[in-house]
C-alpha cells in the first residue's frame, strides 16, 4: 500500500514537471521572441527535461520498465537529477538575459516571465522527484542513487555549463595554458559521462569498477585543481592578461559580458573541483568499506 502511494505521488510529480517544462519551452519558443546561444540553452534544457519525463511516464504506465535495456533503478533518478539541474540553470540564465534591464512592457515580456516562472516550478518538481526516488523504501539501491552517483551527474552538468560560457565567445585559445583548462573540461566530462552511461546501462559490476572510479576521481580532482589555478591567473593577472579588471562596457551589456563569463567559468571550475573532491572522499570510503 505504501509503495503504491509512493508510486502515485511520483506519477503526479512527473506529470506536473511534464506540464511545466512544456509550457516553459512552448511559450519561450513561440511568443518570447528569444534568440541567441543562451535562448537555445534554455529551450534545450526544457525540451530535454520534457522528453525525459515523457519517456519515463510512458514506460512506467505501460509497464515496460522490466524490458528496458537499461537499469530502471538508475535511469529515472539519474535523468531526474539532470532535469532538475538543467531547469535550475535555465531559471537563472533565461531571466538574466531576457528580463534583466528589459524596459519593454508588452505581451513578449509577459511570456518571458511566464517561461521563467514555469521553469522554476519545473525545477522544484524535479527536485521533489529526486527526493521521492531516493526515499523509496524496500527497493534495491542502484549506483546512481548513491552520493557518488549523483555527484557524477553534477560533474557532467557543471562541465556542460562551462562549455556554454567558454564557447560564446571562444575564450580558451589565447594561451596554451587555457587550452589545457579546456582539455581538462573535455576529458573529465567525457569520462564522467561514460561512467554515468555505464551505471545506467547496468555495467558497473564489470572488473574492478570501484577501484577505477577512485583512481579516476583522484586524477580528475588533480586536473581540476590545476585548472582552478590556471584559469584565473591567465585571464585576470595584470602581467599576463589585459582584462584584469571589469571593463566599463560591461555595465551596459545585455546579460553577461565576455569578462563576466570568464569569471563565471572560474567559479564553475572551482565548484567542479570541490564536487570531484567530495566524490573522491565518498568513493574512497565506499571502496575501503567493501575491501
Amino acid at each position: 500500500m505504501e509503495n503504491t502511494m509512493e508510486t502515485s505521488r511520483l506519477t503526479w510529480v512527473r506529470l506536473a514537471a511534464l506540464v511545466f517544462t512544456c509550457v516553459a519551452f512552448s511559450v519561450a519558443s513561440y511568443g518570447g521572441l528569444v534568440t541567441g546561444g543562451m535562448a537555445d540553452w534554455g529551450i534545450f534544457c526544457w525540451a530535454f527535461s520534457f522528453a525525459r519525463t515523457l519517456l519515463v511516464l510512458v514506460v512506467e504506465l505501460m509497464g515496460l520498465q522490466f524490458r528496458a535495456p537499461v537499469s530502471w533503478i538508475d535511469f529515472p533518478i539519474a535523468f531526474a537529477c539532470y532535469a532538475s539541474l538543467f531547469c535550475l540553470s535555465a531559471s537563472i540564465i533565461f531571466p538574466l538575459y531576457f528580463l534583466k534591464d528589459e524596459m519593454r512592457r508588452d505581451e513578449v515580456r509577459d511570456q518571458r516571465i511566464a517561461s521563467s516562472v514555469f521553469s522554476c516550478l519545473a525545477t522544484v518538481a524535479y527536485f521533489v522527484e529526486v527526493s521521492l526516488t531516493r526515499a523509496q523504501p524496500g527497493e534495491l539501491a542502484g549506483d546512481m542513487v548513491t552520493v557518488p552517483g549523483l555527484l557524477k551527474v553534477c560533474e557532467t552538468f557543471v562541465a556542460s555549463v562551462i562549455f556554454v560560457f567558454v564557447s560564446d565567445p571562444v575564450s580558451y585559445d589565447s594561451h596554451s595554458a587555457l587550452k589545457w583548462c579546456m582539455a581538462v573540461y573535455c576529458i573529465c566530462f567525457m569520462i564522467s559521462a561514460a561512467i554515468v552511461v555505464m551505471c545506467v546501462a547496468g555495467c558497473s559490476g564489470l572488473l574492478s569498477f570501484n577501484r577505477f572510479l577512485s583512481a579516476y576521481t583522484l586524477l580528475a580532482a588533480v586536473m581540476y585543481l590545476t585548472a582552478t589555478i590556471i584559469w584565473p591567473v591567465f585571464n585576470f593577472d595584470s602581467h599576463i592578461s589585459r582584462s584584469s579588471s571589469r571593463p566599463d562596457y560591461c555595465r551596459n551589456s545585455h546579460g553577461l559580458c565576455p569578462w563576466d563569463k570568464l569569471v563565471t567559468v572560474a567559479v564553475l571550475t572551482a565548484l567542479n573541483f570541490l564536487i570531484y573532491l567530495a566524490d573522491l572522499v565518498y568513493s574512497a570510503r565506499l571502496l575501503f568499506v567493501k575491501v
